[in-house]
């Protein structure tokens, strides 16, 4: 697999979200205000190496190549503050 960079990518003029939107919206944290950031990943051209990246550093939080680090773990979904239900809720 081959990753274009963002140098390249910026020299084709090919739009960089992180480089678009305000950073903090990539370590938001509300569970919407993530799945948002994760969206803008999308359609990046720097996807796959930013993810790699990540991985490799081991970043600590935030969204990174359309995948949530938590605790410089990848997860699913981000759980919203304050305590779990006590029982299901009907979707």
């Amino acid at each position: 697999m081959q990753f274009i960079s963002i140098d390249q990518a910026e020299q084709l003029g090919l739009p960089i979200p992180c480089r678009a939107f305000d950073p903090e919206v990539f370590f938001a944290e509300t569970p919407a205000d993530v799945e948002y950031a994760k969206s803008l990943c999308g359609t990046c051209p720097v996807k796959d190496a930013c993810l790699t990246g990540a991985v490799e550093r081991r970043e600590p939080w935030g969204v990174w190549g359309g995948e949530l680090f938590v605790q410089g773990v990848v997860v699913a979904r981000k759980r919203p503050r304050g305590r779990p239900r006590k029982t299901e809720v009907a979707a």
